[in-house]
Order: C-alpha cells, then sequence, then structure tokens
C-alpha cells in the first residue's frame, strides 16, 4: 500500500510540473534541499560525483525522464550500488526536477508552431527516418517523444542546427572495418574491453569481437546537419517540446501496421518448424509441443566431464525462474519483477534492459517472478505480475503495446511465458488461493486487442455448473499459470489448469469442480473447448493440473496415434490421445496413497480417509506434488520421458472459511513429513508401457528445476541445491555437476553460435552458460 500511495503522490506531483513544466524557484529549492539530506554522500552535494557517478552529464544510464529519475530513487536500481532512497509523496519528484534543471539549465518558452513541427519532423526535416516518437517508427536513433523533458529550448535549439555539439545522453556512434573487410558504421549499443555492438541506420545489430576489428573512428554524432530556416528550427522545438506527461503532438501510432524487421523476423513458420532450427531456442518449451530437448549433439558423454562455464549474467534480485529464448545469436531473458534484458548468446552482454515500475500487487494471490517471453515477428510477449501483456521490440526493449489483461487488484497475475499460435499471444492467469476464477485469453499480436476469453470454471448454462455446489464456482479457482502447448496439424491448443479453491477444503464445492485440475484442448481461432481430461476430479490436495501437456506421435499398442503425454502432480502418469481425449494408460511413477489406481476411463479410484480434515490425514504426495510445473523432455532418440519427479508425503488438514477474493482461500494445507524429505527422483520412463527405465536421486526434489534432453546422448537437469548435473541419457550415471551458487527453479536450455554449442541455466539471481573449451 506505502508503494501505491507513493506512486500516487508521484504522479500527483508531476502532473503538478504539466500545467508548470518550468517548476517554481521554491520547488527547486526543496529538491536540492532534499538531493543534499539524501543522495550527496554518494554523489556530491552539487551532483558532480563523489562515491557515486556525476549526475549533471545528463547521462542516464537508466532513464532520463522526472518519472524515470524519481522511480530509479524511491525503488533503487538493481545490478548497481543505487540503493532504494524511500522519500514519502512526491519528494522523489522534486529531486528529479531538481536534477533536471542541473542537466538542461535555465529553460525559456517555446515560440514555434508544434503543428508545423511536426510536419516537419515526419516530413522534410527527415527525422522520422532515424528516430521514432510515441513509442513507433525507427530504432536506429533515441526514441524523442520525451526529450523536451530533458532539454531546454536553447539545447534543442544548438541539437538540431549544430548536431554533435550539445550532444548528452551517452548516445554515440562509431565507423570500423572488420578483419573480414566489412564496413559498419552505426550507434554504438554496448562496448566493454572485448566487446563492440553497433546498431546500423537499418536497425541491424552487429554482435562484434574488438579482437576482429581492424580500424575504428569514433563519431561526436550520427545526425546529419539539416538547412532549415530560424522559424523551422522554433517549430521543431516546440514539437519536441510539449508540457510533461502531455502526448507529443500528432495521432497514435497504428499497431495494425507492422511490418517485421528484415534482419530479425520470427515467422509462424519458422515457431511450427522450430526443429529445424536446433541453434535457436524460440519457444518456452523448445517447440510448441513441449518436448523441451535440444538436438544439438557436441556434447556428449564422452566429452560432458570437459564442460566449463563461460559466462554470467546478474538478474541484480531473487526469484528468478526463467526459460531463456535464443533468436540468432541473442537470448532474451526475463527477472524479478518483470525486469527484462537481451544478451549477446556468446557473451552475456547485454543489449538493453527492460525495466517495469509495479503496483503493490497481491503477493498472497502469486509468486513474485517471471519465467520467460513469447517471441513472433520481430516483437516480443511479457505477462507481468500487475496483470498486463506487454510487447516489447525485440532488438531494442521498446515498448509497442501494454494492455491490461484483469485487474491487478482483484488479485490476478501472470507469471508464465505467453505463448504464439499463429497471429494470437495466449496468456492465463494465477487465480487459485485467492477466491478467484481461472480464465484463458487470446490477443492479437500486433495490436494487443482481445480475441475470445475461455474461463476454466464452467460458467452459467454450461452442464458441468452442476459439478459444483451451491455458488462455489463463483470463487472456484481453476488457475491456468504455466504455458500450453499447440499441435499444429489437429490445430488445438492445449492448456493445464490448475486446483479448485479453496485448496484442501472440499465441503464447500462437492462435486468433480469442472474444469479445474483439467488438460483443455481448445480451438485457438474461437477459444471452443473441443475436450477435457480431468485428472483429479474434486482435488482436496493442491494437486494442479498445469504441468506440461507434452504431443509426440507414436504407435501405441499396434495404432498410429497422436499422442498427449502428461507426468501429473498427483503422481500418476497419463497418456491420452490428443485428437479425442482417449485415456489410454496410467500408471503411479512415484510414492502415491491417495489412489488405489485409475479406472478404464483413467478417473482414480480415490480411498477412504484421504482428505484432508480438522484432524488431519496423512497422504503421498505433498500438495507440491509427485511433479510440478518443471519442464519434462522427451527424447525421440531414446524415445523415453525424463522427468523430475519427488518422493514426499504429508499431513493434510482443513479449516472452513468464508471466501473474500483477493484475499487467502485455501482450507488450511499440508505439513510435509520431514522423515521422507521430498527427496529428488530423475526419472527415466517408457512413455509407451509407464515403466521406468532409470532413477538419479538427489537429495532434495524440486518444484521447478526441470530436464533437457540433447542430441548428443546428454540429459541436463537442475537441482533444487543449485547443481547442474549431466547424466547419461541412456544410463542415468552422472557425467559432470557444477555448483551455481544458489537453488535453482528453472530449466536448462541448448543453443547454438557459430556453430559452437552452449547450456544456459538461471538460479536463484543469476545466468549461468557453459561449453565445451
Amino acid at each position: 500500500m506505502q508503494k501505491t500511495l507513493i506512486a500516487c503522490a508521484l504522479l500527483a506531483a508531476l502532473r503538478g510540473m504539466a500545467q508548470n513544466p518550468h517548476s517554481p524557484a521554491a520547488d527547486l529549492a526543496e529538491g536540492q534541499q532534499l538531493f543534499a539530506a539524501n543522495c550527496s554522500t554518494c554523489h556530491g552535494a552539487d551532483a558532480r560525483g563523489a562515491r557515486g557517478p556525476d549526475l549533471t552529464s545528463g547521462r542516464w544510464q537508466h532513464g532520463g525522464t522526472a518519472a524515470d529519475i524519481a522511480r530509479n530513487i524511491h525503488d533503487g536500481i538493481a545490478g548497481t550500488g543505487m540503493p532504494a532512497v524511500a522519500l514519502p509523496g512526491g519528494q522523489p519528484a522534486l529531486v528529479a526536477e531538481w536534477l533536471l534543471s542541473i542537466t538542461r539549465g535555465a529553460d525559456e518558452k517555446t515560440t514555434g508552431d508544434p503543428v508545423a513541427g511536426r510536419e516537419l519532423f515526419f516530413g522534410s526535416a527527415g527525422c522520422a527516418a532515424c528516430h521514432a516518437m510515441q513509442g513507433a517508427g525507427p530504432s536506429f536513433g533515441p526514441d524523442l517523444s520525451r526529450l523536451g523533458e530533458q532539454r531546454s529550448v536553447q539545447d534543442l535549439r544548438r541539437q538540431i542546427t549544430q548536431p554533435g555539439e550539445a550532444a548528452r545522453g551517452g548516445y554515440k556512434g562509431a565507423d570500423v572495418r572488420t578483419a573480414d573487410g566489412r564496413s559498419i558504421r552505426g550507434a554504438v549499443v554496448f562496448e566493454n574491453t572485448f566487446q563492440l555492438t553497433l546498431r546500423d541506420r537499418n536497425g541491424k545489430l552487429f554482435l562484434l569481437a574488438k579482437s576482429e576489428l581492424r580500424s575504428r573512428t569514433d563519431l561526436k554524432t550520427l545526425m546529419p546537419k539539416i538547412a532549415l530556416e530560424p522559424k523551422q528550427v522554433n517549430d521543431l522545438v516546440a514539437f519536441l517540446k510539449p508540457a510533461f506527461l502531455k502526448q507529443p503532438t500528432g495521432d497514435a501510432p497504428d499497431l495494425s501496421v507492422w511490418q517485421p524487421a528484415p534482419d530479425f523476423n520470427v515467422t509462424w513458420d519458422r515457431l511450427k518448424n522450430s526443429a529445424a532450427e536446433p541453434q535457436n531456442w524460440l519457444h518456452y518449451w523448445g517447440d510448441l509441443q513441449g518436448r523441451h530437448y535440444s538436438a544439438l549433439k557436441s556434447i556428449t558423454p564422452v566429452n560432458a566431464a570437459r564442460l566449463a562455464a563461460q559466462w554470467t549474467y546478474q538478474f541484480g534480485g531473487p526469484n528468478v525462474e526463467v526459460t531463456p529464448l535464443v533468436v540468432d545469436g541473442i537470448m532474451f531473458v526475463t527477472g524479478p519483477r518483470d525486469n527484462a534484458a537481451a544478451l549477446d548468446a556468446r557473451t552475456g552482454a547485454p543489449l538493453w534492459r527492460y525495466r517495469r515500475t509495479l503496483p503493490e500487487f497481491h503477493a498472497n494471490c502469486t509468486v513474485s517472478t517471471n519465467r520467460g517471453f513469447a517471441v513472433l515477428g520481430d516483437r516480443l510477449y511479457l505477462g507481468t505480475l500487475d496483470a498486463h501483456l506487454v510487447s516489447l521490440e525485440a532488438k531494442t526493449g521498446r515498448v509497442i503495446f501494454d494492455i491490461e489483461v484483469d485487474d491487478y487488484k482483484k488479485g490476478f497475475s501472470i507469471t508464465h511465458a505467453p505463448l504464439v499460435v499463429g497471429n494470437k499471444i495466449i496468456v492465463g492467469v494465477t487465480a487459485g488461493e485467492c477466491a478467484l476464477y481461472g480464465f484463458l485469453d487470446a490477443y492479437d499480436a500486433a495490436t494487443g486487442k482481445r480475441l475470445w476469453r475461455v474461463h476454466s470454471i464452467a460458467q452459467p448454462g454450461d452442464p458441468a455448473r452442476a459439478t459444483w455446489a451451491g455458488k462455489s464456482a463463483e470463487t472456484g479457482g481453476g488457475p491456468t499459470w504455466m504455458t500450453g502447448t499447440y499441435d499444429p496439424e489437429t490445430d488445438t491448443l492445449f492448456w493445464g489448469t490448475g486446483n479448485p479453491s479453496p485448496d484442501y477444503d472440499g465441503t464447500v464445492r462437492e462435486g468433480d469442480n469442472l474444469y479445474t485440475n483439467c488438460v483443455l484442448a481448445l480451438d485457438p481461432a474461437t477459444g471452443r473447448r473441443k475436450w477435457y481430461f480431468q485428472f483429479t476430479p474434486h482435488d482436496t490436495h493442491d494437486w494442479d493440473a498445469s504441468e506440461t501437456p507434452l504431443l509426440i506421435d507414436a504407435v501405441f499398442r499396434g495404432k498410429a496415434r497422436k499422442l498427449l503425454l502428461h507426468a501429473d502432480r498427483n503422481a500418476f502418469f497419463y497418456v491420452l490421445d490428443r485428437e479425442t481425449g482417449e485415456f489410454l494408460l496410467g500408471k503411479p511413477f512415484t510414492r502415491q496413497t491417495w489412489a488405489s489406481g485409475l479406472d478404464a476411463k483413467g478417473r482414480p479410484v480415490v480411498l477412504p480417509n484421504t482428505d484432508p480434515t480438522p484432524e488431519g490425514n496423512y497422504v503421498c504426495p505433498d500438495a507440491t506434488g509427485g511433479t510440478n510445473w518443471l519442464s519434462p523432455s522427451f527424447d525421440p532418440i531414446t524415445r523415453l520421458l525424463y522427468i523430475g519427479a519427488r518422493d514426499s508425503c504429508a499431513t493434510y488438514k482443513t479449516v472452513t472459511k468464508t471466501p473474500v477474493p483477493g484475499a487467502p482461500y485455501t482450507g488450511t494445507g499440508d505439513q510435509a513429513d520431514e522423515s521422507v524429505g521430498g527427496k529428488g527422483v530423475i526419472t527415466a520412463l517408457d512413455p509407451f508401457t509407464g515403466d521406468i527405465r532409470w532413477k538419479y536421486t538427489l537429495q532434495a526434489g524440486s518444484a521447478s528445476a526441470g530436464v533437457l534432453g540433447t542430441g548428443g546422448g546428454v540429459l541436463f537437469s537442475g537441482s533444487k541445491e543449485g547443481f547442474l548435473l549431466a547424466l547419461d541419457a541412456r544410463t542415468g550415471k552422472l557425467l559432470w555437476k557444477y555448483q551455481t551458487g544458489a537453488e535453482i527453479r528453472a530449466s536448462p536450455i541448448a543453443y547454438a553460435v557459430g556453430g559452437k554449442q552452449y547450456v544456459a541455466i538461471a538460479n536463484d539471481s543469476a545466468l549461468t552458460v557453459f561449453a565445451l573449451p
């Protein structure tokens, strides 16, 4: 609540400045006093630097608007020495305005015509050939939407008439010639001792090692000098310098007009045929079918012991659960509180970073993490903890659109990676523990317009509504909190649903509680349900069915079938016909004591005295489950399914409460049996019989550290203890291990750049990449 109040006060303060763009002397004086009291130890009393950097140069590395600076003051900057300085109310805005007054110096009123300036900007002056405005336009030069806030009228005139003489913000260019004879002129995106990244006028990125440069000439500016009359200069300045928080003059961009960049275009055809590009990792699961497998084969049981760390990227905070994407040598990662970055996949060098300002969301209804991106064309798609869907330009991190999926104040959030199906972005929500209701949405990839919504709780008029006693469906849970899969051949979307609410008190919601704990087979064009299969009817143990619906084609019991494989949290492994939903096979894959087995249709035969009671009943597995949302892997060479499993038991208790949407509503919980201990087991399972081929035991099981099969016969797995392991995929023999230094709650991936295979894994706060020497 405190951050929400501060955000409101900051917005009010900035709106006040919008009425008078040049803050009164009293406000500037107060901002200076606040800076001296809170910031001078690091930045000096005059803001010219001490232990911290000089803040008067205008080179803002983490956003240079008043809102950016105020946010950085209040929240701190992850991954740097800048701590959070929790000034109350609008005080961060006052400090920000004083700092900007130093940067831009004395200002004056504009005298030009902004409408005429807009015509020049997008017309004869040629500014729009390089610069974006309102998030739309080229990515070569910086977005100028808020330039007027950071620059004085005099600064802007000088930059227009004498390019480079008033350059601020660290934006510079270079001419280079490489050893292979290429000549490249571009803006410097990133540079360190060993690496230089340039972006040319067409927006193409060049990831260069300095060792491959034959020559280099630094450029003060890449902006050409334009012959303009004095009145035209004044008009351009007036267009660039509207009041704070006002949109620049002109219409909002038409998002439906989308032409992906020629040098970065992940088409739908590429996504459907991702197996043809093993050097890339284009989906959260590796492919649309959820197989989490890489055909790369340079790393084998013979040489795996020689693997060595290549680079590490620090996220600047905990709770990292990301599975990265890799596209043509660029890695895309998400991190704590929906922050994100693009990295050079060879070196880890950042190409851009995205920072999101989050309100005070319902942390009791979700987990504070983000598991990854989806990609289509030259755009990335991100679900957020405040229940938004955000589209970013992949090459720059620039926001294309940011739309509300639902009201986060109710308790909804999004933690999973969206899924691309054609021109649609599919995204679900968390909703299982706070008396809410689950749903799945489809959005137009170009515009962000919602195309359909399907509820995971049977709606009025659906006969399945009768599987809920009384009004219990209104707060019935059914979260859709993990990424689904898609079958292009049958044009079917598969999505798992989570537990009914309250989790452990089934007395208030008698019935099967459809469509919780199900896999839903949906028509992606409309959201129409083709079929469903419920793994745990009337779940009272929090055994979400959000685990991967993994799709393979195979001969099963003498008949060619399209199969869906699913290792469930309830400790049973299932094989379904994915065209019809027919149950084909089901067997336990780890310890379970709640059912004597599955009947001919796959419905569990529940044993007595296994539901939670006020006194408690002892059941295996515990609420974390026999497995959870971690990635399994299907290897087409060994024909085995690899699962990160757990061996656990707990005493389940219950209590009846009145549901209050947004407040915890679980019906109590489980107390794990420490004598069992929740050991981990990497299990190799024959998916055509349910038989277990081999097991590798870990001291501690994980709900989230997944596995990755590879074409070289090496299976990679993360562990709760922080180890990345390499096992022989055929035997389970340990080949290599590496301690990453923190718990792993993510799944490994493999990719290649320049023919060299890499393996990447994120732990709680950092991502580390490995390769052979």
